[in-house]
């Protein structure tokens, strides 16, 4: 790493800057601390190429190979630089980092990073736009797979990995913080890291309408179609947030034609699936359709803990000296599954009120300190929401749940509904006989036995209670 940098400077000493010993001393001492922050795998990629001419005033000048490379680190890196300089003897409060042209003798190093230059700032000028910022943690090593959403990690890799469009769009869909915008963000990542020539543009669907609604402000809607239609990948998460909206609609739909029709990528997220986003047009839901529908499933337990295991291990390195009792993580992937984020912001307390109080993570000791969060979690299934989750699911109505129709088709829903409120709700059989319908206990006892032996043989009965039961707990 070192070296890399002083084969830098040494090439900026030969141009006539004359850097002085000292300033490469200072900016190899800076580089290291730098990697020690963001890993070698970043340095290498962004902070290598830079060549650092030296601080004068409050401000450190650094130059880059290439626009897009001194925008990035200028966004992404300039506090951890400001603090490494700081800290080996070049005190700094800013950074001024400037493209360097590539000279045919000392071809500069391209970063292999995402190519995320796009429309305007404002969406009406000719200023390179950015993506939305990514996460460096939402990368593909980061994400935990399991069955809920095995087939959305398959696809999105898919989708990053592979040199032709395969399945195009690709459609995203699942409740808040099960893992689409981490999917997304991982997208970019590995494009950036195979592919970096390739444009990508990742913004959330508000952000296209605000840029659109200022491109027509403006009188500049063709500069803004042009440069949408200039991307080789295209993401936009959270689209129901365009329900509703009409003239971004349409210029959605006609930016989704254009890309599709030039074979380009589009991956769109969404909290429904396509057929479910009220107030949405039908040309743009049939399109949404078309290709690769993957719902990403709320979490189950294995999930949850396999989660937590790995954040688990990530907080110890940041706070070694925290012990954690291994049964308080069962204890969370069984108490705390309405999402992932709620789950992450408990394990982060629970570190972070051990750390500071120098107390070992015990069962006590998460009960108390996480009292809230448990008690938003233990949110009580009532039989009422049951019925009208299988009668929904099997495309029933409501009182068909009560009825006394036989038939198959309205019996064994029936049954499938009185076995989740048995096992899900703390009901008594007669108290659920009488919900549905006036019955007997012992027919709530035989629905109940009669589910659990189907569902040992019958695997699409299986798959409809779990999915159910997910469904209802979450």
């Amino acid at each position: 790493m070192e070296r890399a940098v002083r084969m830098k400077a040494g090439g900026a000493v030969s141009r006539g800057g004359q850097m002085a010993e000292d300033e490469a001393r200072i900016w190899g001492e800076a580089v290291r601390l730098v990697q020690s922050e963001i890993g070698a795998a970043a340095c290498n990629r962004w902070i290598a190429p830079l060549v650092f001419r030296g601080a004068t005033g409050d401000c450190a000048r650094l130059d880059a190979p290439t626009d897009f490379a001194a925008d990035w680190v200028r966004r992404h890196y300039a506090e951890e630089i400001v603090a490494a300089l700081s800290e080996v003897g070049a005190p700094c409060q800013r950074i001024a980092v400037s493209a360097l042209a590539e000279r045919p003798e000392e071809p500069a190093r391209r970063p292999a990073a995402p190519a995320l230059a796009l429309a305007a700032t404002d969406g009406g000028t000719d200023a390179p736009l950015r993506s939305a910022p990514l996460e460096k943690r939402f990368t593909f090593d980061q994400f935990v797979v399991g069955r809920p959403n095995e087939l959305a990690y398959a696809a999105a890799r898919r989708v990053a990995e592979d040199d032709s469009v395969v399945y195009n769009p690709v459609f995203l869909h699942g409740g808040v913080g099960l893992g689409k915008t981490h999917l997304m963000h991982a997208i970019s990542w590995r494009i950036a890291e195979l592919r970096p020539e390739r444009k990508v543009l990742y913004l959330s669907a508000e952000q296209f309408m605000y840029r659109f609604i200022q491109a027509i402000k403006r009188d500049n809607t063709i500069a803004f179609k042009d440069q949408f239609r200039s991307v080789d990948v295209l993401m936009v998460d959270d689209v129901q947030f365009i329900a509703g909206k009409n003239s971004t609609q349409i210029e959605f739909f006609h930016t989704f034609n254009a890309l599709i029709d030039s074979g380009k990528q589009i991956v769109i997220s969404g909290d429904r699936a396509p057929g479910d986003i009220e107030n949405l047009e039908e040309r743009i839901r049939s399109r949404l359709q078309w290709g690769l529908v993957v719902d990403i499933h709320p979490t189950d337990y294995e999930l949850r803990l396999g989660i937590l295991e790995a954040k688990a291990e990530a907080a110890k390195a940041r706070e070694p000296n925290v012990r954690m009792d291994p049964k308080v993580l069962e204890f969370l992937a069984h108490r705390i599954s309405s999402n992932v984020r709620v789950l992450e912001g408990a394990l982060t307390r629970l570190f972070a009120f051990a750390g500071l109080v120098g107390r070992e993570i015990t069962l006590d000791m998460a009960q108390e300190c996480l009292s809230d969060l448990l008690r938003a979690s233990d949110r009580k299934v009532t039989i009422d929401e049951i019925m009208r989750k299988v009668a929904e699911h099997y495309n029933l109505r409501l009182s068909d749940m009560t009825s006394a129709r036989r038939a198959r088709a309205v019996a064994r829903p029936r049954q499938v509904a009185m076995f989740l409120a048995k096992t899900l709700t703390s009901k008594s059989l007669p108290e659920i006989g009488r919900k549905f319908g006036g019955r007997d206990h012992t027919t709530v006892m035989h629905a109940v036995k009669r589910v659990e032996s189907l569902t040992d043989t019958d695997s699409l009965l299986a798959e409809d209670v779990e999915l159910l039961r997910r469904m209802l707990e979450a």
